[in-house]
């Protein structure tokens, strides 16, 4: 019968860290594997054969203990599962295959930070660069959870799971953020059972994955009004972003990032042409008067680019993308202000009151939405052959005229 033992060896100079390492027994043979994790003699207990979790340590240490027991209990489980196979090939092995076998799987193994990262290369080669943003950043906040240490996916279970949504909402993210980081997790989890580096445990089932209400975050179109009206001839930035949101709304609540890329070679005969960055899905929009007089007042003369957004093909387009989309909310939030507007203003507020003011004025909902580019809608699927460009610029017009009229 095989058997696994923790043991540890004191380190030869005094107050220094000592060793674990793993000893392997089957048919009166033992040996040794090695590990890197290391503890002090006081955290060693050597009649129970494991590691004391002290009291009268500090914080950091109680993490670092926690961490090194959690690996070794995977460590020594995996040792455990090798066993087990070997056993139910019915046939006689050695202490030297079980540790060929433990070897060769430390080094196939892919870490989950490594195997993010390769998934967000991934994503970028493939042009889906918004993807990989939110790949990136559901890898910093889990790296921030793990304080840096990498693990293997036989780690993660429902316990580390839940830690995981724990420590995400003790740092104050509400459920939807939260939520949104556990499902981007999930979904690389699942490749990676697909790719073969871990089996199915399904550890997600008890953490919250849906998608809640939120708060209004749509705008009367009397509210529109008045951020139309405000005077910010004196404060040009804020200028510049009440345009580009009173842009976003005009255009049928296009989203920032198309308004960013919109190139002036997608303007011509009277008509926007353009494929939405997020579904690639080709958006034609009829050009209005109101929408060729924020172009007016912000020319990009020096760019491919229709407006100042991205001004420079220097190979930082997304960064400047990015840093004016913080920019421009920032300032929309003081516009909110000005035009005394009592929820958070952002480019976001744009599309969704679009849609919203659309439905009040009794346009179809179907209309509604292939005008916004909501290919993934099975409605709009249904509805996209029979639907004509005429009908949804007409239903714009109709807002924008509601707009220039004050209703």
């Amino acid at each position: 019968m095989a058997s696994i033992k923790l043991k540890f060896r004191v380190s030869s100079l005094p107050e220094k860290e000592g060793t674990l390492y793993f000893q392997v027994i089957h048919e009166r043979v033992v040996k040794q594997i090695g590990t890197s994790y290391r503890i002090y003699e006081s955290e060693w207990d050597e009649h129970r054969s494991d590691i004391v979790m002290q009291s009268l340590i500090s914080p950091n240490r109680l993490k670092t203990i926690k961490s090194v027991r959690e690996k070794i209990a995977w460590e020594k489980n995996r040792l455990n599962k090798i066993i087990e196979q070997f056993k139910n090939k019915g046939r006689c092995f050695s202490v030297d295959e079980i540790i060929r076998e433990y070897n060769a799987q430390s080094s196939n193994k892919t870490t989950v930070f490594e195997y993010i990262k390769i998934q967000i290369e991934r994503l970028k080669s493939t042009g889906k660069e918004r993807t990989s943003e939110t790949y990136k950043q559901m890898l910093l906040s889990f790296m921030k959870f793990r304080n840096g240490e990498d693990l293997f996916f036989d780690i993660i279970d429902e316990a580390l799971i839940c830690q995981y949504e724990s420590h995400m909402r003790i740092f104050g993210l509400c459920r939807n953020t939260t939520s949104f980081y556990l499902r981007v997790l999930r979904s690389v989890y699942n490749r990676a059972v697909d790719d073969g580096l871990t089996e199915q445990t399904n550890p997600f089932k008890r953490v919250y994955t849906g998608v809640d209400k939120t708060s209004k975050r749509a705008i009367s179109l009397k509210e529109v009004k008045r951020i139309k009206d405000l005077d910010l001839s004196q404060t040009p930035p804020l200028d510049f972003a009440r345009d580009i949101f009173l842009f976003s709304f005009y255009m049928r609540g296009m989203s920032f990032v198309d308004i960013a890329y919109l190139k002036k070679k997608n303007l011509a005969n009277g008509f926007i042409v353009y494929n939405r960055r997020k579904t690639g899905q080709q958006l034609v929009i009829k050009w209005e008067k109101s929408m060729d007089d924020i172009i007016v007042r912000h020319p990009n003369k020096q760019s491919t680019f229709l407006l100042p957004i991205i001004t420079r093909e220097d190979g930082t387009e997304r960064k400047q993308y990015l840093n004016s989309m913080l920019l421009i909310n920032k300032h929309l939030k003081k516009i909110a202000e000005l035009a005394k507007i009592n929820i958070p203003l952002t480019m976001y507020v744009a599309r969704h009151s679009w849609a919203s003011i659309a439905q009040s004025q009794n346009i179809p909902m179907r209309v509604i939405s292939l005008g916004m580019g909501h290919d993934n809608e099975e409605t709009t699927r249904i509805y996209l052959a029979s639907i004509q460009t005429s009908v949804i610029d007409s239903a714009n017009n109709k807002i924008l005229n509601l707009l220039a009229k004050g209703k």
